[in-house]
């Protein structure tokens, strides 16, 4: 596991309270806190850069990765997610309050962007594949970034919130559009990888099984290299072309996911008063891109696909900002 740089670990802990009438001396501290994380979150969005170059500028286009984003969602990422639940003790009574805000956040989400089909001149259509990207979540992006912040005890919680968060997440994803599928959304979440890895894992968890030593340096190496093809695979997803397909519906759904979960999540560290560790996997959770399968969703029940992937290529730069603001800055008042 690596390191993690000693200012972002000092500032995992409890803070000591400044000096009193120091304004500068504040307002430097969160500017130096924005500056420690947008540096902790290079290496992750830069690899979503080299995604998007290789897609773009190399023989190895959009039908060499979607085959990678079949990897690494059917087979790395669901054996990271029960690895990282598995290898240590897992405390739910300690999690509740954190996981109380997890659902809370995405609850707000789901409210707010299904709210959004109240405002004047949207489109229905439009509005039912987009509001998924309001609440909807990265999870590459999230394994990946937090077990850069926090090591393998916020990599344990992330996984929860993962787990826990995903089964409402794909059912408010699903409910607008549903009317034009001809599918069940009860199969499906039945058949989700990401939800079987969870669910197996808290199981295994609780029961106390964990990983022999011998088979510990490969399972490890799979979780490695879900991180790295997940966050690659995002960046050759990418596509700007139909962002101003429905403006008012974007730049609400955008609002939401990037703004909006980030201000929600600080009320609910207040709230349930989480400790360091978990407010920075919170904050870190509330400003994530949204999931790059809300465009496969999409298109699979017969909506503008292209539409729905320009949001996703949207709120993934705009994680870039969110990201580093919600971690220095909001976790910092």
């Amino acid at each position: 596991m690596r390191v993690i740089p000693e200012a972002v670990s000092r500032d995992c802990q409890q803070s000591t309270p400044s000096p009193v009438g120091s304004k500068e001396t504040a307002s430097g501290r969160r500017y130096s806190r924005l500056v420690n994380y947008a540096q902790l979150l290079f290496p992750d969005f830069s690899l979503i850069v080299c995604g998007f170059l290789v897609c773009r500028y190399t023989a190895l286009n959009r039908t060499v990765w979607v085959q990678v984003e079949s990897l690494v969602y059917y087979f790395l990422f669901p054996v990271l997610l029960f690895h990282s639940i598995v290898r240590s003790p897992l405390d739910l009574g300690a999690a509740s309050g954190l996981i109380a805000s997890g659902l809370a956040v995405i609850a707000a989400g789901i409210a707010l962007s299904y709210a959004l089909a109240w405002l004047p001149g949207v489109n229905a259509r439009d509005h039912a594949s987009a509001a998924q990207v309001s609440f909807r979540f990265n999870s590459f992006i999230a394994l990946a970034i937090t077990e850069r912040l926090a090591g393998p005890p916020g990599l344990l919680l992330i996984a929860v919130l993962i787990g826990v968060c995903v089964p409402l997440c794909n059912v408010a994803a699903v409910w607008p559009m549903a009317r034009h599928s001809g599918k069940g959304f009860i199969g499906e979440l039945a058949r989700n990888p990401l939800i079987l890895a969870t669910l197996t894992g808290l199981v295994a968890n609780l029961a106390g099984f964990r990983i022999p030593e011998w088979a510990e340096p490969t399972v490890s190496r799979i979780g490695a290299a879900s991180l790295a093809l997940g966050l690659m695979a995002a960046g050759a997803g990418m596509q700007i072309g139909q962002l101003g397909a429905a403006k008012t519906v974007a730049v609400g759904v955008l609002a939401i996911r990037h703004l909006l979960l980030p201000m929600v999540a600080w009320t609910m560290v207040r709230l349930f008063a989480l400790d360091a560790m978990q407010a920075t996997v919170l904050f870190a959770f509330s400003a994530l891109p949204t999931a790059s399968s809300c465009y496969v969703l999409a298109a699979r029940m017969g909506y503008n696909g292209p539409f729905v992937a320009a949001l996703v290529t949207a709120s993934t730069l705009l994680g870039m900002l969110s990201l580093p603001l919600a971690l220095g800055v909001l976790r910092a008042l």
